[in-house]
Protein backbone atom coordinates (compact mmCIF):
# COMPACT_ATOMS: atom_id res chain seq x y z
CA UNK A 1 0.00 0.00 0.00
CA UNK A 2 1.56 3.83 -0.93
CA UNK A 3 2.06 5.07 2.37
CA UNK A 4 0.81 8.44 1.71
CA UNK A 5 -2.34 7.42 0.07
CA UNK A 6 -3.19 4.84 3.14
CA UNK A 7 -2.29 7.93 5.64
CA UNK A 8 0.30 6.32 8.13
CA UNK A 9 4.07 5.16 7.73
CA UNK A 10 3.80 2.07 6.13
CA UNK A 11 6.72 0.56 7.86
CA UNK A 12 5.66 1.68 11.05
CA UNK A 13 2.29 1.70 10.82
CA UNK A 14 2.03 5.00 12.35
CA UNK A 15 1.86 8.48 11.65
CA UNK A 16 4.98 10.75 11.89
CA UNK A 17 4.83 13.31 14.76
CA UNK A 18 6.80 16.64 14.60
CA UNK A 19 5.57 18.28 17.69
CA UNK A 20 9.10 17.81 18.88
CA UNK A 21 9.94 21.29 17.22
CA UNK A 22 7.48 22.84 19.38
CA UNK A 23 9.26 24.86 21.86
CA UNK A 24 12.57 25.07 19.67
CA UNK A 25 13.72 28.09 17.35
CA UNK A 26 14.24 28.23 13.76
CA UNK A 27 17.60 27.49 13.36
CA UNK A 28 18.08 27.55 9.16
CA UNK A 29 16.26 27.67 6.14
CA UNK A 30 17.85 25.86 3.37
CA UNK A 31 16.66 26.16 -0.49
CA UNK A 32 19.06 22.87 -1.63
CA UNK A 33 18.12 21.88 -5.98
CA UNK A 34 14.07 21.36 -5.83
CA UNK A 35 13.40 21.14 -2.38
CA UNK A 36 13.52 23.08 0.60
CA UNK A 37 15.02 22.18 4.23
CA UNK A 38 13.65 23.84 7.73
CA UNK A 39 16.39 23.28 10.99
CA UNK A 40 15.59 23.61 14.52
CA UNK A 41 17.36 23.32 17.27
CA UNK A 42 18.13 19.32 16.51
CA UNK A 43 15.21 18.45 14.63
CA UNK A 44 15.17 19.12 10.10
CA UNK A 45 11.92 18.60 8.13
CA UNK A 46 12.96 17.98 4.54
CA UNK A 47 9.55 19.43 2.01
CA UNK A 48 9.46 18.35 -1.29
CA UNK A 49 6.96 21.09 -2.32
CA UNK A 50 7.03 24.28 -1.37
CA UNK A 51 5.08 25.75 1.36
CA UNK A 52 3.02 28.60 2.43
CA UNK A 53 3.99 31.28 4.28
CA UNK A 54 0.83 32.60 5.96
CA UNK A 55 1.05 36.20 7.56
CA UNK A 56 -1.09 38.33 9.62
CA UNK A 57 -2.54 40.60 6.22
CA UNK A 58 -1.58 37.78 3.58
CA UNK A 59 0.07 34.87 2.27
CA UNK A 60 3.16 34.22 0.17
CA UNK A 61 3.61 30.90 -2.28
CA UNK A 62 6.97 29.91 -3.77
CA UNK A 63 8.00 32.15 -7.06
CA UNK A 64 6.41 35.30 -5.28
CA UNK A 65 8.80 38.45 -4.51
CA UNK A 66 9.97 38.07 -1.09
CA UNK A 67 9.05 34.24 -1.03
CA UNK A 68 12.80 33.52 -0.05
CA UNK A 69 12.91 36.76 2.42
CA UNK A 70 9.32 35.86 3.86
CA UNK A 71 11.06 32.51 4.81
CA UNK A 72 14.42 33.30 6.17
CA UNK A 73 12.38 36.13 8.66
CA UNK A 74 11.27 33.07 10.80
CA UNK A 75 14.86 32.17 11.47
CA UNK A 76 15.64 32.88 15.22
CA UNK A 77 11.56 32.42 15.68
CA UNK A 78 10.04 29.99 18.02
CA UNK A 79 7.68 27.27 17.85
CA UNK A 80 4.65 27.42 18.97
CA UNK A 81 2.44 24.18 17.59
CA UNK A 82 3.67 22.31 14.78
CA UNK A 83 1.17 19.82 12.99
CA UNK A 84 1.30 17.02 10.59
CA UNK A 85 -2.10 15.49 9.36
CA UNK A 86 -1.75 13.05 7.20
CA UNK A 87 -2.93 13.85 3.72
CA UNK A 88 -4.44 16.85 4.57
CA UNK A 89 -1.66 19.40 5.91
CA UNK A 90 1.59 20.11 7.63
CA UNK A 91 1.76 23.40 9.74
CA UNK A 92 4.54 24.91 11.48
CA UNK A 93 3.14 28.30 13.22
CA UNK A 94 5.79 30.77 15.35
CA UNK A 95 5.35 32.78 17.99
CA UNK A 96 5.22 35.78 16.07
CA UNK A 97 1.89 34.42 14.41
CA UNK A 98 3.43 33.26 10.96
CA UNK A 99 2.42 30.04 9.93
CA UNK A 100 4.53 27.95 6.92
CA UNK A 101 2.05 25.46 5.84
CA UNK A 102 1.98 22.63 2.97
CA UNK A 103 -0.73 21.04 1.85
CA UNK A 104 -0.80 17.77 1.47
CA UNK A 105 -3.61 17.12 -0.30
CA UNK A 106 -3.23 14.63 -3.33
CA UNK A 107 -4.38 17.01 -6.05
CA UNK A 108 -2.14 19.96 -5.00
CA UNK A 109 1.28 17.98 -4.72
CA UNK A 110 3.37 17.21 -8.14
CA UNK A 111 4.92 13.66 -6.54
CA UNK A 112 4.06 11.22 -4.34
CA UNK A 113 6.63 12.36 -1.92
CA UNK A 114 6.06 15.49 0.32
CA UNK A 115 8.81 15.44 2.72
CA UNK A 116 10.58 14.30 5.78
CA UNK A 117 11.10 14.65 9.54
CA UNK A 118 14.44 14.01 11.30
CA UNK A 119 14.21 14.07 14.92
CA UNK A 120 17.88 14.57 15.48
CA UNK A 121 18.81 16.69 12.31
CA UNK A 122 20.89 14.10 10.76
CA UNK A 123 18.92 12.80 8.55
CA UNK A 124 19.74 9.17 9.56
CA UNK A 125 16.48 9.26 10.93
CA UNK A 126 14.48 10.44 8.72
CA UNK A 127 10.85 9.89 8.70
CA UNK A 128 9.08 10.64 5.66
CA UNK A 129 5.50 11.58 5.02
Amino acid sequence: MDCRRGGTDCSKGRLVDISAIEGQELTAVEFVGDYLRLRFDGPMLTLYAWPHILLADFSIAYGEPEYRNGLCAQIGEMVAKASLEELEALTVEFESGTVIALSLREEELDGPETGSYSADGSGMDEEDF
